[in-house]
């Protein structure tokens, strides 16, 4: 892609935002035993080290991506970068496991602020007929962090220690804070309205109180009091949310973008996709540390190859000349997952077979990753004006991360009670429910359409989105 340097700029800190935010999604899974021995806590305690980050980072990134809209792209992610690295930093230097995880929080946070702001930024200042090249990019750096996170994560560890995984992220967050204060900030427009704080809170509850029950709902029990009334108090603020952003005059939730039959869809897809990515990455460690003995290290590793491929797939894309379509991406990536989820099935031996039927189907597996995370990634963007892409992006990932959460969750259940040696069967359970999920993102895409007059009002959309606030 042949740019000028001060376009590549944006392009190159927003993937640089996205790297961080989905890194710190799945690296600290490898740290839970070193955590164990180091602070002195069991694994249910710790297990909240990873839920806390991935509870705020889903929660708030709805409101965030409507708050960007409304401060300014460059503003927000320039806070949300600071915010991140600043909770990195507490993160390392934590003595004990209740400063842990309030450092945990405010990485959450940053990287909710962070995350829709990184791409309305590059598409706002990328010329309209780059827009889907730069979202390949985008989408390739997301998913090689989320997808690489064990493999980084079980190096580190080995080597350094768990503080490594947080100190990891202080060099890159300054880096790029410094990279976004070269973009300026121009003035905010006096026309711009802070969006409902009441809506923002109410649906910021709503998913946080799904992901919280969704989570923890196998560790407290499905019928039990606090999952049920997580569930409900979910679904009553969400209603609530949903209903005050219909009439509100500056709506927490742009709940109009969901009239949009591709953003709709979009939004079905991520939340699929979520269920069947995030499992996928689970189990695989989960796996190959129980039943074929590897080290957290060589698990780590072991996952590296689709993740090459996966951001390859979206640095790919990016270069060709003739692009695909965002349905024939999502279609083609969902039914190669599923295929390689399908063969696992079938054929996962209890005994190593890494070179036989691992690598080939993992490589297999990140170009449907990748396929899928950059096509479900253009249509959402793409489908709406560039005002509004934040507010978009933002609904979207929060989609895919409740998607996540329920694929975990789901994964918990069919895992319950097993111990190590107890065989194979429950991960052979958990592939095929990535099968079906895959399924769904398939029938779902068929769907991904950017009608004529859309795409075309896109197009014509000058690149820095006719002076809003960047």
């Amino acid at each position: 892609m042949a740019t000028t340097p001060s376009s590549r700029l944006p392009l190159l800190i927003a993937c640089g935002g996205s790297l961080l935010a989905f890194l710190d999604v799945t690296i600290t899974n490898l740290a839970v035993p070193d955590l164990v021995r180091d602070l002195d806590q069991d694994v249910t305690s710790l297990s909240w080290v990873v839920t806390l980050y991935t509870l705020l980072f889903a929660a708030l990134l709805a409101p965030a991506g409507r708050l960007a809209d409304v401060l300014g792209r460059t503003r927000l992610f320039a806070a949300g970068i600071a915010t991140f690295t600043v909770g990195s930093a507490l993160a390392a230097a934590a003595p004990d496991l209740g400063l842990l995880l309030g450092a945990r929080a405010v990485q959450g946070v940053g990287a909710a602020m962070l995350l829709p702001a990184s791409l309305a930024l590059v598409l706002a200042d990328t010329p309209p007929a780059k827009r889907p090249a730069a979202i390949g990019l985008w989408a390739a750096s997301a998913s090689v962090a989320a997808a690489a996170g064990p493999a980084i994560g079980g190096v580190l560890v080995d080597a350094f220690g768990w503080r490594a995984l947080f100190l990891i992220n202080l060099p890159l967050g300054l880096w790029l804070l410094v990279q976004a204060r070269r973009l300026g900030t121009p003035a905010r427009s006096e026309a711009a309205r802070l969006p409902d704080v009441v809506g923002a809170a109410l649906a910021t509850a709503a998913v946080g109180l799904l992901v919280l029950a969704l989570t923890q709902g196998d560790g407290w029990g499905w019928g039990a009091a606090p999952t049920l009334l997580s569930f409900a108090g979910a679904a009553a603020a969400g209603t609530w949310a949903v209903a005050r952003s219909a009439r509100h005059p500056a709506p927490a939730l742009q709940i109009d973008l969901w009239r949009n039959p591709t953003y709709a869809t979009a939004n079905a897809v991520s939340l699929l996709f979520g269920a069947a990515l995030y499992a996928w990455l689970l189990v695989g460690v989960l796996f190959l540390t129980d039943a074929w003995g590897y080290t957290e290290l060589e698990a780590g590793l072991a996952m590296t190859p689709g993740a090459v491929v996966s951001a390859g797939v979206g640095i790919a894309i990016s270069r060709v000349a003739r692009r695909p379509s965002p349905r024939a991406l999502v279609v083609v990536g969902a039914i190669v997952l599923g295929l390689c989820g399908l063969a696992i099935w079938l054929w996962l031996p209890e005994q190593p077979a890494f070179l036989t039927l691992w690598l080939p189907t993992g490589t297999a597996c990140g170009l449907g990753i990748g396929a899928v995370s950059v096509g479900v990634s253009s249509a959402a963007a793409l489908s709406v004006a560039p005002e509004r892409f934040a507010a978009a992006t933002g609904l979207n990932i929060a989609a895919r991360q409740v998607g996540g959460a329920v694929g975990v969750a789901i994964l918990a259940v069919l895992l319950a009670g097993h111990v190590p040696g107890d065989g194979i069967e429950p991960f052979r359970s958990v592939y095929l429910m990535t099968v079906v999920a895959c399924a769904g993102v398939a029938v779902a895409g068929m769907r991904l359409v950017l009608a004529p007059p859309a795409a075309a009002a896109v197009a014509a959309a000058p690149a820095a989105a006719g002076g809003t606030a960047r």
